[in-house]
């Protein structure tokens, strides 16, 4: 017997080993979906729980929640996505982003 770990991977086969990478990347994808949401989750409760100082700090919050609609619209609903886009260059102009100011 030894101290050394075995490296189990290296004992299977071709198709025994893709299958493990895709469950390892599984399990990674599925950590990072879960952080993302309860980081999206304390981003939400902060904006609910503090109003907004100003139309910038309105904005970003509009901003927000029209990326949450704009991502349930089907594909084929392009007048609404349209709006959405329409919306956020409108935010972009009067909010003054892009500028060099």
């Amino acid at each position: 017997m030894t101290d050394i770990p075995v490296d189990l991977d290296k004992h299977r086969g071709m198709a025994a080993q893709k299958a493990t990478d895709l469950r390892r990347a599984l399990a990674e994808v599925e950590t990072h979906v879960r952080e993302l949401r309860e980081r999206e989750a304390d981003l939400e409760n902060r904006m609910m729980s503090v109003p907004a100082a100003s139309w910038a700090e309105a904005a970003v919050k509009a901003r927000h929640l029209l990326n949450l609609y704009a991502a349930s619209l089907p594909t084929e609903d392009t007048r609404h996505r349209a709006l959405v886009a329409a919306l956020f260059d409108d935010f972009a102009r009067l909010g003054g982003e892009g500028r060099d100011e």
